[in-house]
């Protein structure tokens, strides 16, 4: 959520970012804050005049009584009652006016950095980097599903029987190299010197609208029937929500997290066959980092943060390359954005597998999280990274090392994780 100040003094700016990210649909609600904001600054100067005229009657009341003019003291008495009418009066239709203000600058966008790109959606991300040779071998690779199913790993079946479709059971060696790829993230980001913390799986409404935009919470939330909460989408979610509301001291910063958690996802709408196996699902588990800090940081920390990512499947041996974001892709409280995507040989492409984003004040101006400073008060920046979400690190794994004979071997940075195996081997009919 922008500063109203800064949408006041700057009226086309504000604009001009809409337009960039093509949500013309917006434009009027620029003009329509800037009025409500005045409307607020009317009514709280009119009251502030009114309490003024209050304080300087209470004061006479006083003085007339003292002097036995009873009768001229009764009329300053009704005065301050029909103050107090009319007070109550702007201060309810003021907190009217300021809900209405909230709610029409909670749908306008942040304001994206100079350096992002602009496009009207993902088709027009841009790359930025590879990192590492993408291979592809002189066998075919079957679809990950079949190769998890030929290992004994997967049984969606049973989960359809269970949960319906977007659900699967993970068995055997393959259930173990995806637990083993979520420790070595745990511990490849403690190395990196981010603090290890596993957060609640549900949150508040007022900590999902303080980190999120309405458009993402419609489309990924599960709500909890009856209760003020919601399964998370992401631990970034419940890691900010941590500190709603806090005055962090100026010396505490940066503060660098990392978190475990499983992730619950609507995915609304059919997808093809490449979503249909582990790609897109409901329910996963991620390894995330976040990390809070001084505004002029954030774009430091940034590429800090992307770069552990790529560095972590390089570690695996996965050829990964780095996407930007362009502006029509960008999530409304985003400031800039990339993807990680990590090479599939089997379709000879890309997949996203990684999303870093640096949001400015954004989250921390809707939950109140600001730092104490020599100049006053002012809102942190924050930042979030995945450093895994897997299944999809998974296919990664399973594509980029599976062998002819229909064995995968184990990258050398997780086999301590896997009691020492080497390979996966096909299960004997």
């Amino acid at each position: 959520m922008l500063d109203i100040k800064f949408v006041r003094e700057n009226k086309e700016q504000v604009k001009e970012n809409i337009r960039k990210k093509f949500q013309d649909e917006k434009l009027p609600l620029v003009d329509e804050v800037v009025e409500l904001d005045q409307k607020i600054r009317d009514l709280k100067q009119k009251g502030d005049a009114l309490r003024q005229e209050r304080n300087v009657t209470s004061e006479k009341i006083g003085v007339l009584f003292r002097e036995k003019k009873i009768e001229e003291a009764n009329v300053k008495k009704q005065r301050v009652v029909e103050i107090n009418d009319q007070l109550s009066s702007i201060e309810k239709e003021e907190e009217k006016l300021m809900e209405e203000l909230k709610s029409k600058m909670m749908v306008i966008p942040q304001m994206i950095d100079e350096s992002v790109p602009i496009g009207k959606d993902d088709t027009e991300n841009v790359e930025i980097e590879k990192f590492g040779e993408p291979i592809v071998p002189d066998y075919e690779i079957p679809y990950h599903a079949d190769i998890c199913e030929k290992l004994g790993g997967l049984d969606k079946d049973s989960a359809g029987r269970t949960s319906g479709n977007g659900f699967y059971y993970l068995m055997g060696d393959i259930a173990r190299l995806h637990e083993a790829t979520i420790a070595y993230a745990r511990d490849f980001m403690i190395n990196n010197g981010f603090t290890y913390c596993i957060p609640p799986f549900m949150i508040r409404s007022d900590v999902v609208t303080g980190v999120m935009s309405f458009a993402e919470m419609d489309a990924m939330m599960y709500k909890i029937e009856n209760e003020d909460l919601y399964l998370i989408g992401t631990s970034e979610h419940s890691m900010i929500g941590k500190f709603k509301g806090q005055l962090l001291k100026e010396e505490e910063l940066p503060i660098t997290l990392t978190s475990y958690s499983p992730c619950f996802r609507k995915e609304v709408g059919a997808h093809g066959l490449e979503e249909r196996g582990l790609y897109r699902v409901h329910q996963f588990e991620k390894q995330e980092m976040v990390v809070l800090c001084k505004p002029e940081d954030a774009m430091d920390w940034y590429h800090k943060m992307w770069k552990f990512t790529v560095e972590f499947f390089r570690s695996l041996d996965v050829p990964v390359r780095t996407l930007e974001c362009c502006s029509g892709d960008l999530a409304d409280l985003k400031v800039k954005s990339c993807d990680v995507e990590a090479w599939s040989p089997r379709q000879q492409k890309y997949f996203e597998v990684g999303s870093c984003s640096t949001l400015g004040d954004a989250q921390a101006r809707r939950l109140g999280i600001r730092m104490k400073t020599d100049k006053g008060n002012q809102f942190v920046a924050t930042l979030n990274n995945t450093v895994i979400a897997s299944p999809r690190s998974l296919i990664a794994i399973l594509e980029n090392n599976y062998q002819k004979d229909g064995s995968v071997k184990i990258p050398k940075v997780l086999q301590p994780y896997m009691g020492g195996i080497e390979v996966i081997k096909p299960k004997q009919k």
